[in-house]
This record gives structure tokens, sequence and C-alpha cells, in this order.
């Protein structure tokens, strides 16, 4: 019997023997960068004339791989590829499927630091956080693997005179995958083993900021043994095959992280019936948040400003579960903002490759134009006490920004920013508090810092959010431990990593036999 899951641990960076194995890894990913990457569809691998640069976002004249780029043709292919492969995937096993993600698994475990290194430059992630993505990701594999055993399992039901009655749990079809840029490798591999394991096959459409991170992880599994046309790899602009993917009759269900604006598309065209479509199309999406720190007037101030300066600026706040807005009582508020400002003053702005840094850069181009633009409006909504200009010209740096006095319907208090912005809100008292936290159409996390116990069991029952956390911060959701989704226009609340996910992938069939 295989043993209890449990999280993977985090690298510990203060170890000599640690820092010189990530340092080794950075080296040898470096010699590997700029090289070109294909489509898989099915055993194929396809070079397409069409291709797109990945560059560093820390250094932007630093290419990390070039990606070939599918286009309807190659989409429907992958379809055909996937539909195929499905007719005897779904014959395997539940214990054999889970097996390949127990393998690929102990393949990432052994490569930890090396799909680390691949976060840091593309991805532009931290030493930590990308250590913690990869962990993730290991994660998942081990948690959604136990839980297909689980699953497989001889259900209980209720037991009559005369019968024999079962329910087992069946795949969908084909699915399609489009994780996104932020956590490149934990929520891909999530999104994409949950479907596999519960015996789908799906077509795998990878952010395209992060497409070489995607390549690897599908290289990953071919190691690990996974048959042909069970994960086809189809990196592509969503302008471009997006909608052909989701519109496709063969299509049976969609899996999405990303905007809300893209979310909403998705579920869109999604109920819409194609002709020789024979199924009501599943979406699971989860779209973003605009999420909220409360700071009670009796709470432990320096766990307050602790929280909310990591929640906030951890990997530049580019984390559908950062914090974005610090709602703090009127009795409290001028100290919690002198203790952040004074915690994120010593957080460091930098390459990622670099051990010391805290911060590293915005993902794109179009992410610093945007949040830049936003750090404007923010001028005329409040006051910049913290941060406000750009960093070294090499990456796309943007420094910590914190903006005091904001009104809780500003735009920098409702809008997703996705970036190192944090806005503090005044708060006359903590039902106003409360109020203000759920005055957002979003609903996915949230914390209250507090030690008053009445107040925290308000919270229990008034903060709308899918992951509440008590004082603590909002970010550093666990798989097994905190399933993660939220309400609202936050998505539809999957809970990733948790006991329900998979049955978002499969269909419960009953059979009974009359004795």
């Amino acid at each position: 019997m295989r043993e209890p899951f449990q999280n993977e641990p985090f690298t510990d960076f203060s170890k000599a023997d640690s820092i010189n194995d990530f340092q080794e890894a950075l080296r040898k990913v470096e010699l590997e960068l700029g090289q070109e990457y294909t489509l898989k569809i099915g055993s194929e691998r396809i070079e397409t004339i069409q291709k797109r640069k990945s560059i560093n976002p820390s250094d932007v004249n630093q290419l990390v791989g070039i990606v070939s780029q599918a286009d309807t043709a190659l989409a429907h292919q992958a379809v055909l590829a996937a539909a195929e492969a499905f007719e005897d995937w779904k014959r395997v096993a539940p214990s054999a499927r889970a097996r390949v993600l127990y393998k690929a698994a102990a393949l990432l475990r052994r490569r930890k630091h090396e799909f680390s290194a691949w976060l840091v430059y593309e991805a532009g992630k931290s030493w930590a956080e990308a250590d913690g993505d990869t962990a993730e990701a290991i994660d998942f594999l081990e948690f959604y693997g136990r839980e297909m055993e689980r699953l497989a399992e001889r259900q209980p039901l209720v037991a009559i005179c005369g019968e024999d009655n079962e329910l087992v749990y069946i795949p969908l079809g084909v699915g399609i995958i489009i994780p996104p840029w932020n956590f490149p490798l934990a929520i891909l591999a999530g999104m994409t083993m949950a479907a596999v394991v519960a015996g789908n096959t799906v077509v795998l459409k990878p952010a395209s900021a992060t497409a070489v991170i995607a390549a690897k992880f599908a290289e990953l599994l071919d190691e690990a043994g996974l048959p042909d046309g069970v994960v086809n790899f189809l990196p592509g602009a969503g302008s471009e095959v997006g909608d052909f993917l989701v519109e496709h009759p063969l299509t049976r269900f969609i899996c999405f992280t990303g905007s809300r604006e893209v979310g909403l598309r998705i579920n869109e065209k999604a109920s819409s019936v194609q002709q020789e479509q024979r199924w009501m199309k599943r979406v699971v999406a989860e779209m973003g948040g605009k999420d909220t720190i409360i700071v009670d007037a009796d709470a432990d101030l320096e766990l307050a400003a602790d929280a909310i300066t990591a929640s906030a600026f951890g990997y530049a706040g580019q984390k559908c579960s950062a914090c974005s807005r610090a709602v703090v009582d009127e009795l409290v508020y001028d100290e919690v903002i002198e203790k952040v400002v004074e915690r994120t003053k010593q957080l460091k702005l930098g390459k990622a490759s670099e051990q010391g840094t805290c911060v590293g850069p915005v993902i794109d181009e179009r992410a610093y134009l945007s949040i830049l633009k936003y750090i404007e409006v923010g001028r005329s909504e409040g006051t910049i006490v913290l941060g406000g200009k750009i960093g070294d010209s090499s990456g796309y740096f943007i420094e910590p920004t914190i903006i005091k006095d904001v009104d809780p319907y500003a735009r920098v208090a409702q809008e997703e920013i996705f970036g190192p912005v944090l806005a503090f809100i005044r708060a006359e008292h903590f039902d106003e508090a409360i109020a203000i936290a759920n005055n957002t159409e979003y609903g996915l996390t949230g914390a209250v810092i507090s030690r008053n116990r009445s107040r925290l069991e308000q919270a229990r029952e008034q903060f709308h959010v899918g992951n509440l956390y008590l004082n603590r911060k909002c970010t550093g959701a666990l798989v097994g431990v905190h399933p993660f989704g939220g309400f609202n226009m936050s998505g539809t609340d999957s809970k990733a990593g948790g006991r329900d996910y998979l049955l978002l992938f499969t269909q419960a069939k009953v059979v009974s036999e009359k004795w």
C-alpha cells in the first residue's frame, strides 16, 4: 500500500549545499537556453514555420527558447489524436494511470532544481518562489494519483435486499487544458494530470510567455511512460487556436486558469452546442481575484505587517491570491502602514537568478505597461508612500508600490492589477472592514488578522471568499491542506488540490443488478 500523501518539503536556501546545488542548476540551464521546441501531436513532433520567442523577463536580451506555434489545422489534428488515444486510455486501470503520475513525480523530484531554474529564467521567479512552484507540481502529481486510486475503490451505497448496486467514476473524454503563466509548472501539472489520471486525454495549450517550461514538462511525461496522444502539446496564440479548441465538437471539457475576461469568453463559447456535439461541455475555471487582508484594531500588528508584505509582493504580486488591498481599522491604520513600508523597503528588487532577490520582474512588456498605468491611476486615487518607479531597464522591473488613503471603490481597489501594487483602505470598524472586503466582483482569497475570537468567527461566516485565512498570509495554499478555488468572478470554485477536484473530470455511473 502506498504511503499517505505528504507535501514536498521546500528547499532551505540558508544551507550552503542548497545554495551551491541551485547555482549549479542555474548554470546548467543557462547553457541550454535558446533551443527550439516543437509541438507534439500523437506520436509526431511537429515544427512549424510560425514560431514565438520566449525571453527572460529579468534580461530582455536573453532568449530562453523558440517555440513552434500551432494553427487551427494542427489544433484539429491534436483533438483528433486525443480522441483516438482516449479509446485505449479510458480502459487503463486507474492504478496504472496513477503510477504514471508517481513516476513523473519521482523524475521531477530528482530534477527539482533544474525545473526551478527554468522557472527563474522564463517566469522571473525568485529562488524560493521557483522552488515552491516545483514542489507544488510534485504535490499535485502525488496527491491526484492517490485520489484516483481512492475513487476507484468500491463506493459506499445504501444496501437493499435482492439487488447489487455499484457506482463507478468514468472519464469524460477529450479536454482542453489552458494553464496560466504565473504558476507555469505547478498549475499546468495539476490541471493536466488531474484530467489524465481520471482517464481523459487532453490538448495542452500552454501560456505563451512560459511555453518552454511547458515543453519541458511534456518531455518529462514521455520519460514517465505516458502513451502518445494522451497529452498533446499544442503551443499557439489564444487568438489563433483558443476559440477553435473550445468550440470543437469533440471537446468534452475545458480546464482554464487565467483572466476573468478570457474565462467568461470560454464559458460562453463552451455553452454553444456545435453540430454533431453529443454533450454539454464542462468548464472548470479559475479567474483571478482582488484579495483583501483585514487588520482588526485588536491584532498582532507585527504579524499583520508580515502577512501583508509577503502576500502583496511575493512573485511581484503576480498571484491570483496576492493581497492587493489592506483594509485596516482606523485605530491602527497609520501604524500598520508604517510597519509594512518598513518591511517592504528591505525587499531587494533584482534579477530572479540572483540569490538575494525578493522581488523579481513582472512577466512581460504588456504586464509592465499595464501595471505602470495603474500606478499612475493610483497617484490620483490615493497617496503613494513607497515605490511607484521602475527598476533596472534591462528587465521588466517595477518597485513594490504602496498607495494609502484609497477609496473602497477606486479603480486600484476594484480592478485586478496583477503586479506589485498594494492599496491601503481605512475602515471605521470591523463591520465596515468586512463590507469593504466583500465589495468586489471577485471572491478568491482573503485574510483577517485579529486577536478577537468573536470577530474571527464573524469573518468565518461573512467574509465571502473561497479560501479564508485567519492570522496568516492569504497566499501559499498547500495541496491537500488548502483546497483552492474562489467564488463569484473568481471562477467555478474548483478546489484544486482537494478531494473533490477529480470529480470535475469524471462522471458517475450506477449499475444495478437484480439478484
